[in-house]
């Protein structure tokens, strides 16, 4: 048997985007992932198909495994050849008890590495807009255990001396104990009237900042029902955060946002989303996949010389198209005597990609508008080839068949339903903890209301923003029982974030 190996991984403060190269690279390798309870769902969604994931996670009301257990699970893990990775909320070395774990592993003789995070002690602080040094205030910081047990009789904190000794303190997990601390703070040394500020959830959608002074803070708190997970701040610096805050200042900051295009596609929505302040959540309701039957295509691509025109109705149908005709070691060169329409600036940009002009791109991009379009430009006789997805609608071709063209409507590709996780969304939306949802295709919809199994899909997304890319989207929703709060007015991704936000700004 192999050896095993622990890689001790720090996950960074919460935004995924935070986690270093090696410690993603560490995700996508193992055998094993054991993670805690302030990692964010979304470094899962890296690991590899058939990882073992297994919860430790801790919180002040209850430990999943206690610490002893943890290590005892790392060693067995180990042992048992197990690539492991120990995945850990900021870094695993600042108040995260990895050395305790690698003590562990160095005793029982298994390999381990230390892949350091991004701490939220540093990380929190500057998406709030407060830096821990600046020259102008103070040239050193601390950081600081927030939960000592304020009743112990020798603290490990020595007080007297690091009340002033450093420009700015940070103090982690120290919400419980806010009052003790800033009387501590006031009682040694550092001025009532210093600024303070705490940061709950730092860098996630439900980042919360609140800014005081050592007198008035806890009082603050309280009224704000603040609590843990959060950082304490101590210190001038603190004063920055009016001029430099930025997180909190997107337009859609605050929203996490559920993408439910296909993993393929899914990108360009969601970097769109995060760079708006927004945290998307991809669950993938469709996936392409390969025709069943080559036979209709094949014979299309056969006769390529025969058609007047192609109209390509989506990227999937060029992508899917192109890279069968390259299969039978053919190329562009086939498509010489037809006219291409592309449905969409999107699809008309993959056949540019090819080195191919397009001759029409209509300016709206439903079948009833297409129509109008071609009317008068496909003459009777015409053949047309349609090579598209296995369900698209019967619109268009059936339109064009009764102005006389002969339409070859082929498979190109077809969506099935996707691998994301139904349960847990449904579990997330009954939490609250998903705002807007958005809706490219109608086998989006279909397929999230099939994966989620819900009765009353209603009353699931009662307060959540439904977005759907166009108007024929939005009425499968409405068949679905889904009323959509937003349609795009240009039915493209672009055009869908354009009125997300439109929408956020208006209420």
């Amino acid at each position: 048997m192999d050896k095993g190996i622990v890689y001790l991984v720090g996950a960074g403060p919460g935004d995924p985007k935070l986690i270093t190269v090696k410690g993603l690279e560490c995700i996508q390798k193992s055998d094993t992932i054991i993670y805690d309870r302030l990692v964010s769902d979304r470094m899962l969604s890296f690991a590899r198909p058939g990882a073992e994931i297994v919860y430790v996670g801790k919180s002040p009301e209850r430990h999943t495994l206690t610490q002893s257990e943890i290590n005892r699970l790392l060693v067995e893990k180990a042992l048992k050849g197990k690539t492991v990775t120990r995945l850990k909320g900021g870094d695993p070395f600042v108040f995260g008890r990895g050395g305790e774990e690698a003590e562990a592993l160095a005793a029982a003789g298994v390999l381990f590495e230390i892949v350091p995070g991004v701490t939220s002690a540093i990380a929190a602080a500057a998406y709030a807009g407060i830096p821990v040094t600046h020259r102008d205030f103070t040239s050193t910081f601390a950081v600081i255990t927030g939960n000592e047990d304020p009743l112990k009789e020798d603290s490990s904190i020595d007080w007297a001396k690091i009340s002033t000794g450093a420009g700015t303190l940070v103090f982690l997990m120290g919400m419980a104990n806010l009052p003790h601390i800033t009387k501590r703070l006031v009682e040694n040394g550092r001025s009532p009237k210093t600024p303070a500020a705490l940061v709950r959830w730092g860098t996630r959608p439900e980042q919360r900042t609140l800014v005081g002074t050592l007198e008035d803070i806890s009082r603050k708190a309280e009224s704000e029902g603040f609590k843990n997970p959060a950082l304490i701040i101590i210190g001038e610096v603190v004063r920055l955060r009016e001029k430099l805050s930025w997180f909190e200042k997107k337009p859609l900051f605050g929203k996490r946002i559920l993408v439910t295009r296909s993993r393929e596609q899914a990108s360009v929505l969601s970097e769109a989303l995060e760079a708006l302040g927004a945290e998307p959540l991809e669950f993938p309701t469709i996936s392409v996949v390969e025709p069943e039957d080559f036979g209709p295509l094949d014979l299309a691509l056969d006769n390529l010389g025969s058609y007047q025109w192609v109209i390509f109705t989506s990227v999937n149908g060029v992508e899917s198209f192109f890279k069968r005709l390259r299969y039978h070691r053919k190329d562009v060169r086939e498509l010489y005597g037809a006219k291409l329409c592309a449905i969409g600036p999107k699809t008309r940009e993959a056949l540019e990609n090819y080195g191919l002009i397009v001759d029409y791109v209509p300016v709206e991009f439903r079948a009833e508008e297409i129509l109008k379009v071609l009317q008068g430009k496909v003459a009777a006789g015409d053949r047309v080839l349609m090579p598209r997805a296995d369900i698209a609608r019967k619109i268009l071709p059936e339109s064009l068949s009764r102005l006389g063209a002969q339409v070859d409507e082929v498979t190109a590709y077809r969506t099935v339903p996707g691998e994301g996780q139904g349960g847990r969304i449904a579990e997330m939306l009954k939490k609250g903890e998903i705002h807007g949802i958005t809706f490219t295709s109608s086998s989006t919809v279909r397929n999230f209301v099939n994966m989620l199994g819900a009765t009353d899909i209603k009353s699931l997304l009662g307060n959540v923003t439904v977005a759907c890319i166009g108007p024929v989207t939005a009425d499968t929703a409405r068949e679905m029982g889904i009323e959509a709060d937003l349609v795009a007015e240009e039915y493209t991704i672009e055009g869908l974030i354009k009125a997300i936000l439109n929408y956020y700004k208006s209420i």
